[in-house]
């Protein structure tokens, strides 16, 4: 039998130009697997001939006997062993009955050793099937160790426990029969020859290495026999092999594994062969050692933004709930960045979008189990936390450049009404001078919940309320389900009809239309995997748009939401509808609340695209949208995949007006910035439940941060826009307003950098820190980019919040105070009118005077503001462009100036100019931390005027330059 233990040398095989100075390294040096005592756990007889047996029975049965246990306690240690055991003897061939229970208790008292040989930790579930209480029959009729956790009452531990049932050493898996080396890596055929338990074994596999890029290794298993479904993501195309690999690659033969290395540490970033392979038709499944427990992605859940791996399971399969722990919710993405010791970090990405469970176990250890597709993955490896997202998005793409008003507040609620109801809170927000650019419609405005139609009587004023939007610079963004009404009379619903008459709509297995359940009653579903409708959305929104002049749109309810559970005729019993393995879904079905995963699309069954609809209408929709407005697509979405950010943006699902709401939007949005989603933000101040006024300002002060900012409430609640609450509430979220519009430059310039080097925008600590592992748990505060630290509060009744601030120079955003902090947590004065901002040493943030909307404030002239290191060095940036026309940057219609202080001297550097930033002027500057007044100041050599107060603030104001003009402000 085959043996999941730490690798000898003989049992490595290195691919490719890595045979020379690695050879001889054992694979899995530095990672702790278990080693336990004996070989055999699987219930099979001995494996002896007739003749040995007739032999060893007249003259040497105690030398057999004696070698035999010795063989049954010590791990096999070579890979040139047979895979599996000759077959037992044929019936009536068995040794003597009083010799052959001698030797069953043996064999039993041999494997209970070698299972009570493998750490808890270490115990890899063998039985993750879900309502089903293992017993110790079940779990050895699967060949599997059965051993109670300690101090555990169950019959097996169902989430968050030590599985009862896990795999032995020898559990039967794949062998590395032949490999070739190739131009980009290695080919190898990979061949088992015992059947799992689960139906569909696929026994001869094709294994694909391909070294793409120094960061970048990627690795296929297919079925060489018969074409699988895969992901229909467009990803690089590498042609030439890495020259100088970051990674090493070491392969076991047998069983087969792949242990992945950096090369400049030996950190095991990848460790496969801690757990067998399955290649099952519909179940897929292999694991990995970590090297730390700190893992982040694995979205979409609610949790911290640091996962657990105290046995943790996440279950992947888009589903329409509101955010709850341990539960599937609206995106998928199956990402993972891991830190490692001493602050370097790597990524996996498993490119598949079948239903799929991700468990975290505490080795720190980590089991990849889907039901379709192929194995594809990829690893990145930094080094930095920063890189790795960069390589992730070159994969699946860039982000998009937002449309400036994008960038601005947003306003909405479900149950508004009336159009002018709508506009009265416009006019509101207007008369108290809060900030607005956005105001949005949920489903309320449609007639009868049908798609591309509005009120006649309630909404009938929709098309002024667009039309006085946009003439005070004001933008309007409406809800758009994908439900189709398909019970209106013939002839009088043209999205139905004309959809029915080119064939767009999801069909039944038997290949009729599937007809759900949604908010206008029953429904078709648009296919979205076929371009044909995608042209067809397209005529829809145009026709739509004629009636009412809309800027951007929101596509909600597209996991796809169902009110159902498959169809009104329910779903054909078959394989898809009830796989042999069923993830942990809400529901326990692939069918619960969704269509029927045996439902026909123009690509495949919705079994393996289900988790893509979200992406494939936002795809579709920003389509649409380029074609009607000319200008950059604004798109928000519910259901999200990887690449979803080349398209539209997030927010994160229906949350409750409650304070651990708050506090977990952090981590959301954190985490789905890392997932090359940087476009993304919670409702401000929850949608569900009444508003507390306490919650909703503090809730605004963190949200004027959110990347994307909008306040959104549900139906039947007290309102809870700014203008709803007393004078000092409403005057402290103007405030937060205000000083989000004031970022602008600053922000947009993020989006640039994201949408051009698929930078974050909203950026945890651990990015800019990842050598202070205190910073590892941090998702109570934030940077926007390196520069800018977000300190919220976040809990009722207090009037201060404690930080923690990493190693260096800090500088208070308001004030110019500096705190120097050796990486310590400090408390901060927070009254309700206050949100703690402080700079990073080193870094220059360009400002703007605000105003109530973008449009107005991104004319102002321009503030900059410069926080010294203690070298007084500093570097920053800006990106401007007219903030609307599609792909600015790369027709070089933009202006890009680069700032640097250094040795008393602020220099600009115009990088490259456009129309648009000659329009722009520098008005005023402010250099926190000049430790000593200047006797002088010179702006193009020109003596002026200038203020230094106490706190070592220098100021210079009415500067009157050009953005698009080199210059030069210096002290001495």
């Amino acid at each position: 039998m085959v043996s999941y233990k730490r690798l000898n040398p003989e049992n490595v095989q290195f691919s490719g130009a890595l045979l020379s100075e690695e050879h001889h390294r054992p694979a899995q040096e530095d990672v702790a697997v278990p080693q336990p005592d004996s070989t055999s756990l699987l219930p099979r007889r001995l494996s002896c001939s007739i003749t040995k047996v007739m032999l060893i029975l007249g003259s040497l049965l105690l030398v057999l006997f004696g070698g035999w246990l010795l063989h049954t306690i010590y791990w096999l240690r070579t890979t040139s062993v047979q895979a599996h055991r000759p077959p037992p003897p044929a019936p009536g061939q068995a040794l003597g009955p009083v010799l052959q229970a001698d030797i069953n208790d043996t064999v039993t008292a041999a494997r209970s050793k070698a299972c009570s040989a493998i750490p808890e930790s270490w115990r890899f579930d063998c039985y993750p099937e879900k309502a089903v209480v293992v017993t110790q029959e079940l779990c050895e009729a699967r060949s599997c160790c059965f051993i109670p956790a300690s101090g555990s009452t169950r019959g097996r531990s169902r989430k968050n426990g030590i599985p009862w049932c896990f795999y032995p050493p020898d559990f039967p898996s794949y062998s590395l029969v032949s490999s070739k080396d190739t131009s980009m890596g290695l080919k190898g055929t990979l061949v088992k020859d015992v059947k799992t338990y689960y139906p569909g074994d696929i026994l001869t596999l094709e294994m694909e290495i391909r070294h793409e890029t120094d960061t970048r290794l990627r690795v296929r298993i297919t079925d060489p026999s018969s074409s699988r479904f895969e992901v229909p993501l467009s990803v690089p195309t590498a042609t030439k092999k890495a020259e100088n690999p970051e990674y090493v690659v070491e392969l076991s033969k047998q069983p087969f594994g792949l242990v992945v290395k950096r090369k400049s540490t030996g950190t095991v970033l990848l460790n496969t062969t801690v757990a067998p392979l399955f290649y099952a038709d519909q179940f897929l499944q292999f694991s990995t050692a970590l090297p730390s427990r700190f893992i982040y992605g694995l979205g979409e859940h609610r949790s911290t933004f640091l996962h657990d791996v105290q046995w943790n399971t996440l279950t992947m399969w888009a589903r329409d709930v509101p955010p709850t722990e341990q539960t599937n919710l609206y995106g998928v993405h199956p990402f993972y960045l891991a830190m490692e010791d001493g602050g370097d970090a790597h990524g996996f990405f498993l490119l598949n979008s079948n239903a799929m469970d991700v468990a975290l176990q505490p080795g720190p250890a980590l089991t990849w189990r889907t039901i379709g597709g192929i194995l594809d993955f990829y690893v990145f490896l930094g080094p930095d936390p920063g890189s790795v997202v960069q390589q992730y998005v070159e994969v699946i793409g860039q982000p998009a450049m937002p449309i400036y008003w994008a960038l601005g507040y947003h306003l909405c609620r479900w149950g508004y009404k009336t159009s002018n109801a709508t506009w009265e809170v416009v006019k509101r927000m207007r008369n108290y001078g809060i900030p607005q650019d956005v105001q949005w419609n949920d489903i309320d405005y449609m007639d009868q919940a049908k798609d591309f139609t509005f009120d006649p009587m309630n909404f009938n004023t929709l098309p002024d309320l667009v039309r006085d939007l946009h003439a005070h610079n004001q933008t309007y963004v409406m809800m758009m389900d994908p439900g189709i009404s398909s019970t209106q009379p013939e002839g009088s619903y043209w999205p139905f009809d004309e959809g029915l008459k080119r064939g767009v709509f999801i069909k039944d297995a038997e290949g009729k239309t599937l007809i759900g359940k949604v908010w206008p009653g029953l429904t078709a579903f648009p296919d979205f995997s076929d371009e044909a409708t995608h042209e067809w959305w397209y005529e829809n929104l145009q026709r739509f748009h004629e009636k009412v002049p809309f800027d951007g749109l929101w596509i909600d309810m597209n996991e796809p939401s169902n009110f159902l559970d498959g169809s009104t005729v329910g779903c054909p019993s078959n394989s898809l509808e009830n796989p042999p393995y069923t993830p942990g879904v809400l529901g326990g079905l692939l069918r619960s609340k969704t269509v029927c995963a045996s439902a026909q699309q123009k690509l495949s069954t919705h079994y393996n695209l289900h988790s893509l609809y979200g992406l494939m209408e936002a795809k579709a929709t920003a389509s649409a949208l380029k074609r009607i407005l000319a200008k950059r697509p604004f798109v928000i979405s519910r259901s999200t995949f990887p690449s979803h950010g080349s398209y539209s943006g997030h927010w994160l699902g229906d949350n409750r007006s409650h304070w651990k709401d708050l506090y977990t939007s952090i981590a959301g949005m954190l985490t789905f910035n890392l997932l090359g989603i940087p476009l993304v933000g919670a409702d401000i101040c929850g949608f569900s439940e009444e508003p507390q006024e306490e919650l909703c300002v503090r809730w605004t002060q963190l949200g004027a941060f959110y990347p994307f900012a909008r306040n959104h409430n549900s139906l039947d609640m007290n309102p809870q826009d700014p203008t709803a609450f007393s004078p000092s509430a409403r005057t402290a979220m103007k405030q937060a307003l205000l000083l989000r519009y004031s970022f602008f430059p600053f922000l947009y310039t993020l989006f640039h950098h994201a949408h051009i080097k698929g930078h974050t925008v909203a950026r945890p600590l651990m990015f800019e820190f990842p050598k202070d592992v205190k910073t590892y748990g941090i998702d109570s505060q934030f940077l926007w980019g390196r520069s800018l630290l977000v300190t919220p509060v976040l809990e009722p009744g207090v009037d201060y919040v404690d930080g923690y601030f990493p190693e260096g120079l800090w500088y208070d955003f308001y004030t110019g105070d500096s705190v120097s902090s050796k990486g310590e947590e400090l408390r901060l004065s927070a009254p309700m009118d206050k949100i703690n901002l402080h700079l990073r040493q080193g870094s220059i943030i360009p400002t703007q005077e605000p105003n109530v909307t973008l449009w107005i404030s991104s004319g102002q002239p321009l503030h900059l503001v410069s926080a010294l290191s203690d070298d007084g060095s500093a570097s920053g940036d800006l990106f401007w462009d007219d903030g609307e026309t599609i792909d600015t940057y790369e027709t070089e219609r933009y202006t890009y100036v680069a700032f640097n202080v250094s040795q008393n001297t602020m220099t600009s550097s115009v990088l490259h100019s456009d129309q648009e930033g000659s329009f722009l002027s520098i008005d005023s500057a402010s250099f926190y931390g000049v430790k000593q007044k200047p006797s002088a100041v010179l702006v193009n050599s020109q003596k002026f005027p200038f203020i230094y107060r106490d706190n070592q603030v220098l100021s210079v104001a009415s500067l009157g330059l050009r953005l698009t003009q080199n210059f030069t402000i210096s002290w001495m």
